[in-house]
């Protein structure tokens, strides 16, 4: 007889569960151990970037395997906004998913319909073949999948502020993700998060999808923006990247035993 099993939790539980903001940080080398000494830190969630990280579907599935052993949970971010890849992402086990590049409503319901069986969506049917249904162990996987998955969906250009009210309003996505850099050069600012529009524009998404009744996050590595934000009502806060923590550990270790040449550049290399 198999075991009885039932689906993993993903982000909207945590949000639901707990009273403060919840806090994790991007995963991008695409290296299980890594994912796994992470899982490790006491963050409430990894997201694992298959955006702009160097990850097929073995490594993100690798990953997903390593990190569930923790009480931690993997959030994973498709690479576009694609009816293809949310499904192998979700048959790989995926519990929440982030959907970049979202600009305006129609976008967010194509993901919408990507992450559901029909009549609902669009999803193939594989769960006799996938992790995700547990190799059809978890008990009435088709009729249930849909309210254990968690959509977000990510707000990053100028565009897609002035829709964040219309886009957090579709049925389907639970949260919002709002990336600050790619907001940056969509508004002509280029490396300049903490430009006060830019800023202003994270504020007022944040406002609208708080609004619109869906909880919100945003990218924040450097601690004052992220409790800027934290002050202004987001439930959760990416506050850094294991290949950035790494750049920036490996060079202050460096520098306190060797001199920097003439040439090296002053200051410390943006993390994000």
């Amino acid at each position: 007889m198999p075991f009885r099993v039932e689906a993993s939790p993903s982000f909207k539980d945590l949000i639901r569960s707990t009273d403060r903001t919840v806090a994790g940080m991007f995963v991008c080398s695409g290296d299980a151990g890594v994912a796994e000494i992470c899982a490790g830190s006491g963050l409430d969630y990894l997201l694992i970037d298959g955006e702009h990280g160097p990850m097929g579907l073995e490594s993100i599935l690798a990953q997903l395997r390593a990190v569930a052993g923790y009480p931690c949970l993997s959030v994973v971010r498709v690479p576009f906004n694609d009816a293809v890849l949310i499904k192998q992402y979700l048959d790989l086990g995926a519990q929440t998913l982030i959907v970049p590049m979202v600009n305006n409503a129609e976008q967010a319901e194509a993901a919408v319909a990507a992450m559901h069986y029909p009549p609902r969506g669009i999803r193939g049917v594989g769960s006799a073949l996938a992790r995700s249904a547990r190799w059809n162990r978890i008990p009435d996987y088709l009729n249930r999948a849909g309210d254990t998955l968690t959509l977000i969906v990510q707000i990053e250009a100028a565009e897609a502020v002035q829709n964040a009210a219309a886009i957090a309003a579709v049925d389907g996505v639970d949260g919002v993700f709002i990336g600050p850099s790619d907001l940056a050069a969509s508004m002509g600012v280029l490396g300049q998060q903490e430009h006060p529009d830019v800023v202003e524009a994270v504020l007022q998404s944040i406002r609208e999808v708080k609004a619109a009744g869906k909880f919100v996050g945003v990218n924040a590595f450097v601690e004052a923006s992220a409790r800027r934000y934290i002050d202004a009502g987001a439930d959760f806060v990416n506050v850094g990247a294991d290949v950035a923590l790494l750049a920036r550990g490996t060079e202050a270790l460096a520098a306190k035993f060797i001199q920097a040449p003439q040439d090296a550049p002053a200051g410390t290399p943006a993390s994000y």
